[in-house]
C-alpha cells in the first residue's frame, strides 16, 4: 500500500526527532529523513516488501546513510569509526529501530520524555535565538515536512529567501546550541508563547490557502488542531493555548460553505451556515469559554471567532463587539492584519446599521493597502473591492477585482474575483 498524506505527517516528525537525537543535528537529520522517505516511495513503486512501520523502517535506512557517510569522513578525520562499524551490524540495527525511536504512549506520538514528538521539535524549532520569520519556515519545514517551492508559496516569498531562511535557522541554532537537544520543561514553559504564535501561523497559512479541503479537518489546518491538541494536553489550563485551539477549531468548523458547487469562493455574508460542523464549533466554544478567563491575544481572538460562529446570519453577528474586541486586540497584539479586520469589521456595523459614513473607514484602508506588507495589502484592497460593491460603485469594485484576480494564488478567491469583476473564470 503506497505511503498516504496521514501516514507521512504522522511519520515525518517521529522520523526527524529520533535522527536528531542520533546525530545531534537538526540539519542532518531533517536531510536523512528526506532521502529515507524517498526511498520508502520507491521500494514501494519497484514492489519491494511491503513496509510495517514507515517510521521505524526511514529511521533505520536513514542512520544507515548517516552512519555511511561517517565512516567515509573518518578515513579523513578519523570520527568514531568503532561505533559506526557497530551500529552498522544487521542485529544491531534492529536493537536500534526498538531503543531510539521515540515510543507511542497513550495519546499518540509520545516521546521518550513524553513530550509528542511534533512538540518537541516545535520547542526546539522555536528558538530565540532564530529570527521570527526564520522560525516559521523551520517550523514548516521540520514539523510539517514541507518543501521549499511550498513553503515559499505558502508564505508568499521567493523559494531562494524560503531556502535562505531555512539556512540561516539551522545555523544559528547549531551556533547557539550545538547538538540538537529539547529543552527542558522550565525553558519550553518560557518558549510557550512563541510555539503558541507559529502554530497559529501554520494555521493561517491553511486558511488563507484552502478555502474548502476534503472535510473541515485536512490539509494543514489539520496538522494545526493535532498539534493544539497535544499542547492543550501539555498545558490544559493555561489560557492562550485553549484560545489558540478555539481559533482553530472554530475555523475549521466555518471551512464548510465557503465555496460554491463551481469551486468559486463566497463572501462572508454569502456563505452556507448549514454546512458548518456544529459539533466543532461547540468543542470551540468551550475553548473560548475556558480562554476568556484570560485577556492576551488568543483568548481575544477566541472570542471573535465564537461570536462569528455563534451567529445565525451575517446581519445578525454582534459587530458592535467585535469591533470593541478588535480593538482590544490591536492594544494587546498591534499588527496591519488585525488593523484590516477591524475596519472591516467597522464597515459591517455600519452597512447593516445604514450609516454612510464610511469615508474614514477607506481612507485607512487605502493607506494599508498602499503601505502595508503584502499579506495586509491584499486584504485592505479586497475589503476596498467589498465595500465598492456592496454601495453601489460596480465599475470601481470590478476594476479593483481585476486586479486582485492577477495576483491570487488561492483559486477559489481567483474564482470569486472574477465573477465580481463580471469575468468567466476559464
Amino acid at each position: 500500500m503506497p505511503l498516504g498524506t496521514g501516514e507521512f505527517e504522522e511519520a515525518w516528525p517521529r522520523i526527524v526527532r529520533a535522527l536528531a537525537s542520533f546525530t545531534g543535528s537538526l540539519d542532518d537529520a531533517e536531510e536523512y529523513a528526506a532521502e529515507a522517505v524517498a526511498r520508502a516511495a520507491s521500494h514501494e513503486r519497484s514492489g519491494g516488501r511491503a513496509i510495517e512501520s514507515y517510521a521505524a523502517w526511514c529511521t533505520s535506512v536513514a542512520k544507515r546513510a548517516w552512519l555511511d557517510d561517517a565512516r567515509r569522513r573518518s578515513v579523513e578525520r578519523r570520527l568514531a569509526p568503532d561505533i559506526a562499524g557497530a551500529l552498522t551490524r544487521p542485529e544491531a540495527e534492529h536493537a536500534a529501530m526498538d531503543t531510539d525511536l521515540p515510543s507511542h504512549g497513550p495519546d499518540g506520538l509520545d516521546g521518550l520524555d513524553g513530550l509528542d514528538d511534533r512538540l518537541a521539535l516545535l520547542f526546539v524549532a522555536c528558538d530565540e535565538a532564530i529570527s521570527p520569520a526564520s522560525r516559521m519556515v523551520l517550523t514548516l519545514r521540520v514539523v510539517c515536512g514541507l518543501t521549499i517551492p511550498e513553503i515559499a508559496g505558502h508564505l508568499g516569498v521567493q523559494e531562494t529567501a524560503a531556502a535562505a531562511r531555512l539556512t540561516r535557522a539551522k545555523r544559528a541554532l547549531a551556533e547557539a546550541r550545538g547538538s540538537f537537544h529539547v529543552p527542558e520543561a522550565v525553558e519550553r514553559e518560557r518558549r510557550l508563547p512563541v510555539v503558541i504564535a507559529c502554530v497559529a501561523g501554520m494555521f493561517t497559512v491553511a486558511h488563507r490557502t484552502v478555502l474548502e479541503p476534503a472535510d473541515a479537518l485536512a490539509d494543514t489546518g489539520r496538522q494545526a488542531l493535532s498539534i493544539a491538541d497535544a499542547l492543550v494536553a501539555a498545558h490544559p489550563d493555561d489560557t492562550e493555548v485553549r484560545g489558540l485551539r478555539a481559533v482553530i477549531r472554530l475555523g475549521l468548523a466555518r471551512r464548510p460553505g465557503r465555496v460554491d458547487d463551481t469551486g468559486t469562493g463566497l463572501a462572508l455574508d454569502e456563505v452556507d451556515r448549514s454546512r458548518w460542523d456544529r459539533d466543532l464549533i461547540r468543542a470551540g466554544l468551550d475553548d473560548a469559554t475556558l480562554a476568556a478567563r484570560g485577556d492576551g491575544r488568543f483568548a481575544i481572538e477566541a472570542a471573535i471567532a465564537g461570536l462569528h460562529s455563534s451567529a445565525g446570519s451575517f446581519e445578525r453577528t454582534d459587530w458592535p463587539r467585535i469591533v470593541a474586541l478588535y480593538g482590544a486586540l490591536e492594544d494587546r497584539w498591534p499588527s496591519p492584519s488585525v488593523r484590516v479586520a477591524g475596519l472591516v469589521a467597522t464597515a459591517q456595523f455600519l452597512l447593516i446599521a445604514g450609516s454612510d459614513a464610511l469615508d474614514d473607514v477607506e481612507r485607512e484602508l487605502a493607506l494599508l493597502e498602499r503601505d502595508a506588507p503584502a499579506y495586509a495589502s491584499r486584504d485592505a484592497s479586497l475589503a476596498l473591492a467589498d465595500l465598492e460593491w456592496r454601495t453601489g460603485r460596480r465599475e470601481q469594485a470590478a476594476a479593483r477585482y481585476r486586479d486582485l484576480a492577477e495576483v491570487m494564488a488561492a483559486e477559489p478567491l481567483r474564482r470569486f474575483c472574477l465573477r465580481r469583476a463580471g469575468l468567466t473564470p476559464p
